[in-house]
């Protein structure tokens, strides 16, 4: 039984649409010359090329491509994930030289202060000294521990100031890296979440025409 979907190697367009009117009446090539055909031979061999060979063909090109596509959302998770740790590495390390930073300037003023409370100390011992010695510097005495007093005062007024400001500056910068990779992590997310979500209609799209394709095969074999 001759059908559509054979086809005649010796048709001049290579396709099924001559093997509707193709008969095959046991005559000789001059006798098929006389056809409809513009004298091509028409006979209609038993290893024509059938058309499930092509849907096969297309079948696999889908795979590949779905494969493709699989292997790229793949990599993509790879590089977030990298890009994420590489982020969170970068914040912990900042944190932690600032926290460094702070503790060693802490310190330093801990250390500064104890100083001058030495030296104040140490002057106020030896004008104790002199007053007792020598009434007649009392008065010099007296004014000395006053601005020694004052200077005391707007040393520690300056520590405290210096600390909330450095207190402030770090708090700061931690803020401002914190929203950085804030937004880097979210812009990173929602590139990869398209990506994906494209990636998946691709793969459903490739699938539907696959599914269609067999269908329709089934339904020429069936008729």
């Amino acid at each position: 039984m001759i059908t559509p979907f054979q086809i005649n190697p010796h048709c001049c367009c290579r396709c099924c649409c001559c093997n509707y009117h193709i008969h095959d009446d046991g005559g000789s090539d001059e006798e098929d010359d006389d056809d409809d055909f513009g004298g091509h031979h028409n006979e209609v061999y038993l290893d024509a090329i059938p058309l499930q060979q092509v849907v096969a063909v297309e079948v696999v090109v889908v795979l590949v491509v779905v494969v493709v596509v699989v292997v790229v959302v793949v990599v993509l998770v790879v590089v977030v994930v990298v890009v994420v740790v590489v982020v969170v590495v970068v914040v912990v390390v900042v944190v932690v030289v600032l926290v460094v930073l702070l503790v060693l300037l802490l310190l330093l003023l801990v250390v500064v202060v104890v100083v001058v409370v030495v030296v104040v100390v140490v002057v106020v011992v030896v004008v104790v000294v002199v007053v007792v010695v020598v009434i007649v510097v009392v008065v010099v005495a007296t004014v000395v521990v006053v601005v020694l007093v004052v200077v005391l005062v707007l040393v520690e007024v300056v520590v405290v100031v210096v600390v909330v400001v450095v207190v402030v500056v770090v708090v700061v910068v931690v803020v401002v890296v914190l929203e950085v990779v804030v937004v880097a992590v979210v812009v990173v997310v929602v590139v990869v979440v398209v990506v994906v979500v494209v990636a998946v209609m691709i793969v459903v799209i490739l699938l539907i025409k696959m599914i269609i394709i067999i269908r329709i095969i089934g339904v020429v074999v069936v008729v």
